[in-house]
């Protein structure tokens, strides 16, 4: 399990295409991840479920997506997501 305390975070961005080539990358080595993400969106309350984006951002680039690995697991994931590793 990852948790808070034994975590690094390894990439952080706000391409949805280059958080999955990531996760692909790790998922094709068997390293464990964690997606964070959080939003520049601000949700309209008196209007049900319709999220509106802030003026003047661009909604395709609104999300972060930060991705963690354990510690111990740091060296190898990065390997995997520069291409560095062989196998699977």
């Amino acid at each position: 399990m990852i948790t808070v305390f034994n975590r690094r975070e390894l990439f952080s961005t706000y391409s949805m295409e280059a958080q999955a080539k990531v996760r692909d990358a790790l998922c094709r080595f068997g390293i464990d991840y964690l997606v964070d993400t959080s939003s520049g969106m601000a949700r309209n309350y008196g209007a049900g479920p319709i999220v509106i984006d802030r003026f003047g951002t661009d909604p395709l680039k609104t999300t972060q997506y930060r991705i963690f690995v354990r510690k111990k697991d740091y060296e190898k994931a990065a390997a995997a997501v520069q291409g560095k590793l062989e196998g699977n």
